[in-house]
């Protein structure tokens, strides 16, 4: 599980990544990935765009895309489903705000439809004595620290036996 509070703590030193564009990101050969998470974890969403870019990551994020609309409609529903389909991962940061959203379900539904399995990966968390996501770690592999405490993907199933190294995606 990735503690809630080191996502916040990496955000405060989440310099601006040097891709600001899928595109620029996939010639710099970057691995892409959607970010699948409530807004109102924006901080947490932050960090974790933050430590997925120094391990080599770029993370696409929908509220940083000035080309969305203001205000949720078909539009929004279409360019989401379109940067799905565009990066190469979908992640899903599981907290009790996304499991509570109306759309983070909606936008996993999608990608599990349209993306293979091996593309998408959970990011369960941990805020004090509550873990969140665990509904989807026999569904989906997921992203957890080893005991070096370098970031791993761990089956689904949560096997310690089958743990790859995130770089190795």
């Amino acid at each position: 599980m990735i503690r809630t509070d080191q996502l916040s703590t990496a955000a405060r030193f989440s310099p601006t990544p040097p891709y600001t564009s899928l595109y620029s990101a996939k010639m710099a050969r970057r691995r892409t990935a959607f970010l699948c998470h409530s807004h109102k974890d924006e901080l947490l969403a932050k960090g974790l765009a933050h430590l997925l870019w120094q391990w080599g990551w770029h993370v696409y994020i929908d509220w940083q895309d000035a080309s969305m609309p203001p205000t949720p409609d078909r539009t929004t529903a279409r360019k989401i489903q379109d940067k799905i389909l565009e990066t190469d991962f979908f992640l899903f940061l599981a907290t009790s705000n996304s499991m509570a959203s109306r759309w983070c379900p909606w936008e996993l539904g999608f990608a599990d439809g349209k993306k293979s399995l091996d593309s998408i990966l959970v990011v369960p968390t941990r805020d004090g004595t509550s873990i969140h996501g665990n509904e989807y770690l026999a569904l989906y592999r997921h992203i957890d620290h080893n005991a070096l405490d370098h970031p791993v993907v761990r089956a689904a199933g949560g096997s310690r036996l089958s743990e790859i190294g995130l770089s190795s995606l």
